[in-house]
């Protein structure tokens, strides 16, 4: 885990080109996905991702961050920030951790910093195998997509969460700082996963 510094970010939507800026309090993030034998842990849904989190707070002797969990759609799920367990990060942590203070398309040349489709022979790799970024966290972009704790738009597409970061299957314009998607929280696939977060 690496502790960051509160801040300010502002993110994006290319589909619709909004834009909007997110305050950012104080936070530790895992400098690399969960992983199972160094590959990241993909075909867990978000679900499974806010399960794995308390879980993984308990085993610490932490106080887990997250109640309900009933809903299929994830709507009854609540999130205690005041709690020192695990979680996902936000959609706005999640991108101020990645672009480690910077402000262009990536923190560093495509080829260096992740894998895509131009180098990734199809398949996802072991997690901490290019460049990190200033801070220290490797494959915020590329190799697998990461699950927010956000609702991407509940007006139009209900329990759908944010996931961030681009995959090892993505052309280079999918892999970049702001590339952000979404699914239903029980979305299952073989380039997505997550990595947790801590509030300070």
């Amino acid at each position: 885990m690496v502790a960051l510094a509160p801040g300010e970010i502002v993110l994006r939507d290319e589909g619709s080109s909004r834009e909007w800026a997110v305050k950012v309090d104080a936070f530790s993030i895992a400098t690399v996905p969960v992983n199972e034998n160094q590959l990241p842990l993909t075909e867990v849904s978000w679900l499974d991702a806010i399960l794995y989190c308390n879980d993984l707070s308990k085993t610490e002797g932490l106080r887990p961050s997250y109640s309900g969990g009933e809903d299929p759609d994830g709507l009854d799920v609540v999130c205690d920030w005041d709690a020192d367990g695990y979680r996902l990060p936000t959609e706005a942590e999640w991108e101020y951790a990645c672009r480690a203070g910077t402000t262009g398309t990536r923190y560093g040349d495509l080829p260096d910093i992740a894998w895509y489709r131009a180098n990734s022979d199809d398949h996802v790799h072991e997690v901490g195998g290019k460049a990190p970024n200033a801070w220290g966290l490797y494959d915020t972009i590329g190799n697998v997509w990461e699950w927010c704790w956000d609702l991407y738009d509940p007006k139009v597409y209900g329990p759908y969460r944010v996931f961030r970061s681009g995959g090892a299957y993505d052309r280079q314009w999918g892999c970049h700082a702001s590339s952000r998607r979404k699914s239903h929280p029980t979305l299952r696939i073989d380039d997505l996963g997550f990595r947790v977060a801590r509030s300070t």
